[in-house]
Order: C-alpha cells, then sequence, then structure tokens
C-alpha cells in the first residue's frame, strides 16, 4: 500500500536545499514540467536516477512540441527520443503526463484516440485537459481513457478560486492558473491528483480535506495515488505534502509512514 506525495518542483528558492536528493527525502514523488519545455539530456536523466531511490516517482511531462505544437499529430520522432532519454529512470516513472492546452476541446477526441492507441503499451499514461467541455460531458473522454488504461489528472483549483487573492503570490497565481473544478473519479488503480490551496496553510489543509478522504477512500480499494500539493508560492509545499501523507495515514493506519527526511541546517517547519 503506497501514497505517493509530492511538489510541482524539487527546487525552490526558499527551500534550505534545492537539490533532488535532499527532495526525494521530503517527499516521495515530483512533477517533471521541466521536461515540458526542453529533452534533459541523458547524463541529467541519469542522475535523477541517481539521486532518488527505487521507490520514488516521476510523473513526466510530455514535450509541448507534443501537445502543444503538433497538437498530437506526427509526433512520433519527437516522443520516440525522449522515452529513449526517460528510460535510465526505469520504474521510478509513475506516468508520462500529456497537459493539453485550454484550446483542444471534445471535437479533438478522436485525435486524442488515435493518438492514446499508438503509444508504446508498457508504459502508464495520465492526461490533464483544461477545456470546460470536457467537464460538462466527461463521459466521451473517460470512455477513451478506459479504453487504453489511462488516468484523468484533476488540478482543483477551487479553494484558491474561492476567495479573492491577499498576497503579490497570490495575484500572480490568480493570472496563470487555470479555474479548474474538482473532480474525483478514478479511472485506473494508479490515480493521480494537482491540488492548489492558497498561501495561509491553515486554508490549504482545511481545502483539502475532501481529498484526504478520498485518497484514503482509493488506498482501501487497492489503488497507489499520487498527490501533488500545490502554493501560490510553494514556500511550504514540501512540509505540506508530508501533512498531507499524515492526515491520509490517520484515516488507513496500516500505510507505511513516510521516511523521516534527513537533517538539514535549517530544516523546514510548518506546524
Amino acid at each position: 500500500m503506497r501514497l505517493h506525495v509530492g511538489c510541482a518542483m524539487w527546487s525552490h528558492q526558499a527551500w534550505t536545499s534545492t537539490n533532488l536528493r535532499t527532495y526525494a527525502g521530503w517527499c516521495t514523488a515530483v512533477e517533471g514540467n521541466t521536461t515540458f519545455y526542453a529533452t534533459p539530456s541523458p547524463a541529467s536523466v541519469a542522475s535523477w536516477a541517481e539521486q532518488t531511490p527505487p521507490g520514488f516517482r516521476f510523473v513526466l511531462k510530455l514535450p509541448k512540441a507534443v501537445t502543444h505544437e503538433r497538437r498530437l499529430v506526427g509526433a512520433e520522432p519527437e516522443i520516440r527520443r525522449f522515452m529513449q532519454v526517460m528510460a535510465r529512470l526505469g520504474e521510478r516513472i509513475e506516468a508520462y503526463w500529456i497537459q493539453l492546452p485550454g484550446s483542444f476541446g471534445p471535437a479533438g477526441l478522436p485525435v486524442l484516440a488515435r493518438f492514446l492507441r499508438e503509444l508504446p503499451e508498457e508504459h502508464r499514461y495520465a492526461i490533464e485537459v483544461r477545456d470546460p467541455g470536457f467537464f460538462h460531458e466527461p463521459g466521451p473522454l473517460e470512455e477513451v481513457l478506459r479504453e487504453r488504461d489511462v488516468e484523468w489528472v484533476p488540478f482543483d483549483t477551487t479553494v484558491f478560486f474561492a476567495k479573492a487573492p491577499t498576497s503579490d503570490a497570490e495575484r500572480d497565481a490568480w493570472t496563470k492558473k487555470p479555474r479548474m473544478p474538482r473532480r474525483d473519479t478514478a479511472l485506473t488503480g494508479r490515480p493521480i491528483i494537482r491540488y492548489l490551496g492558497r498561501d495561509d496553510p491553515a486554508e490549504t489543509v482545511a481545502g483539502w480535506q475532501p481529498w484526504v478522504r478520498t485518497a484514503a477512500a482509493w488506498l482501501r480499494e487497492g489503488r497507489t495515488p499520487t498527490v501533488f500539493l500545490h502554493t501560490p508560492d510553494n514556500t511550504d509545499a514540501p512540509v505540506l505534502a508530508r501533512r498531507f501523507h499524515s492526515e491520509v495515514r490517520a484515516l488507513v493506519p496500516e500505510l507505511d509512514p513516510l521516511p523521516d527526511p534527513e537533517p538539514v541546517e535549517q530544516p523546514l517547519t510548518l506546524f
């Protein structure tokens, strides 16, 4: 029984340590957002594997050349090269993450279905959509995803947008983050959640309570969830991720606790 928790990045100027090895002592997963902008070098990926234990998990975003420029059409060379480089991570790859642009709506479902059928079958995949049409009528997309055992990744921003921003970080995020509904239906045995809270940790914790119950229910069903905690400035994200794990474990005592992180000069503290 595993619950993976993590953040949007493993390095942040506000954190005491900004290397992957130390981050992997705090969290057990990370969003691979940087791969959206460029495929890293084989040496970099080998270093990622060396710095993380076998149980650590990466959710790796496909390059924008595939999802945003080619819009899933004729991208086989880019996908092949990307996966060849990432193969060095082995079992650490939780899923390849297909984040579609907001302009990709339900009319593109035939293109998406064909794209998913052509992907290598030995990997897991997860998709994030942002067109409201998919949420108004989720059935057709769910059918396409279930056919290929692909997970639908929700980005829950409902708590963040529940009230006006109160800080510079919140005001900046207000203009950049998508207004996404809360969706808690798992399509596979490996659901992935992205949750955006507020600057105030208490508001973030209060807002994630439905996800604590959902994650606990998934674990009891035999699923293996991965949960990523975001805040507007992400300063407290690693501590919050561990707090989320502990709250789920309070409901599911058989879940193993996270390992204690190695001491650093100025440990991250929050509560």
